[in-house]
């Protein structure tokens, strides 16, 4: 039977009308049964895995994919493992609708208030790494909202297996209501998503560059994310030796598909190590380009750009121009450089003496993530639970008119009020 995604947003719209004002307490009985499906379904996941692991292959040899897709289609016991403890961090969070973020006398009994309120339907589409379904679901239902995802076609036989099970889990929350979470598989469906701004609030895109431009280009709805990971490392004249070569390494190598992976170092001229961490680097295995076509470049790969700085203004020049506002760090020990670094980096996350590698939701505690943005909007960085949200105002009257202050017979206190 094909799929009429109009009818999917109208259903979706309509649950959004409940899930808003979700008490905390269904949220949390939704992710905990969540947790405990997967667990009993564990096996028919990672069949469903294998199958899509075994054609990726076909499709990585035929040069449909590249490699970088491929690594993060891999679901295996230690993914499924912190998935779910994801899910049970995620309960313990503090639920962030109906939040006073501030209170205010506008007069005597006439009392505005700043509510945290869901954003509505979104749209998210996502390529390769299946778990990704897992985890965008769990904080939509977390934030109230509701959702329209859609997986990349390289993880199908996984996302239909996950689907399943969230399906399964929702259906015996009392009070939880139909059509929260809804999935769409082909490709052809992207367009039609784009199209439905009568329905959809907020667009999420996760996955190439291409991908991310093509949905911008595509939608009057509001896009949050982000197109690349061109992150940096800026290696001061006063880093130590061995610390940089640790982080420079995890930044690089611990996950190198990954978009807070590490692209280019920039290294201080009178940094005294130059020669003895580019050795390190190599005797890992990675591949150093001291001379790119381009620094715009996501290797996805071991394989770092390297470019010698006169001073710590050329390498902030340098982010600021070739990055792509993602995440980008220092390694130094001199707290001036450090502070110059961090505020004049335009970027989302900006960190010192640390690896890109935790500019994450769920290293930030923000119970997994739904994606990084790199846009100035209401959300930037790794959006969480909060990103998910927007806010109302609400204002609390008796009888009151605005001719008497109009007029001046009455005048507003504008009294802020402690939340």
């Amino acid at each position: 039977m094909e799929i009429n995604i109009i009818d999917i947003a109208k259903n979706a719209k309509n649950a959004f009308l409940k899930t808003m004002d979700l008490k905390s307490e269904i949220k949390n009985q939704a992710l905990e049964n969540i947790a405990k499906k997967l667990t009993l379904r564990e096996e028919k996941i990672f069949e469903a895995n294998e199958k899509d692991l075994n054609n990726a292959e076909k499709l990585l040899s035929e040069g449909k994919i590249n490699k970088a897709v491929f690594d993060r289609l891999k679901f295996d016991k230690t993914k499924m493992k912190s998935l779910i403890q994801g899910l049970y961090d995620l309960i313990k969070l503090d639920d962030p609708v109906n939040k006073i973020l501030f209170e205010r006398e506008l007069d005597e009994d006439l009392i505005l208030k700043k509510i945290s309120t869901p954003i509505g339907v979104i749209g998210v589409i996502f390529e390769a790494r299946p778990d990704c379904l897992i985890q965008i679901a769990s904080l939509i239902i977390k934030s109230g909202n509701c959702a329209i995802l859609k997986g990349g076609f390289e993880a199908m036989n996984t996302n239909k297996a996950f689907f399943e099970v969230l399906n399964e889990a929702l259906n015996e929350i009392d009070g939880f209501p139909k059509n929260v979470i809804n999935l769409v598989f082909s490709r052809e469906d992207i367009q039609k998503i784009l199209d439905l701004d009568e329905y959809i609030s907020l667009i999420i895109p996760r996955g190439s560059n291409k991908l991310v431009k093509f949905i911008k280009e595509n939608t009057k709805i509001p896009v949050l994310g982000h197109a690349s990971g061109i992150c940096h490392i800026f290696i001061d004249e006063s880093a130590d030796l061995d610390h940089t070569k640790e982080i420079v390494i995890d930044a690089k190598t611990q996950y190198p598909s990954a978009c807070n992976a590490v692209e280019t170092i920039l290294i201080h001229k009178n940094y005294p190590h130059i020669d003895e961490l580019k050795k390190a680097l190599i005797e890992t295995g990675i591949k150093i380009i001291e001379k790119p076509s381009s620094y715009s470049v996501e290797y996805g790969d071991k394989i770092l750009s390297l470019k010698i700085v006169n001073s710590l203004d050329g390498a902030i020049e340098h982010i600021n121009k070739y990055g792509s506002g993602h995440t980008d760090s220092i390694l130094s020990n001199n707290n001036k450089n450090i502070e110059k670094f961090m505020n004049l980096v335009d970027s989302s996350s900006v960190f010192s003496n640390c690896s890109t590698r935790f500019s994450d939701g769920f290293r930030y505690g923000f119970g997994a993530e739904v994606g990084i943005s790199t846009n100035k909007t209401h959300a930037r960085g790794p959006v969480g639970l909060c990103g998910l949200t927007i806010y109302k105002y609400k204002l609390y009257g008796k009888n009151q008119t605005v001719k008497p202050y109009a007029t001046g017979e009455k005048k507003f206190s504008h009294k802020d009020i402690s939340v």
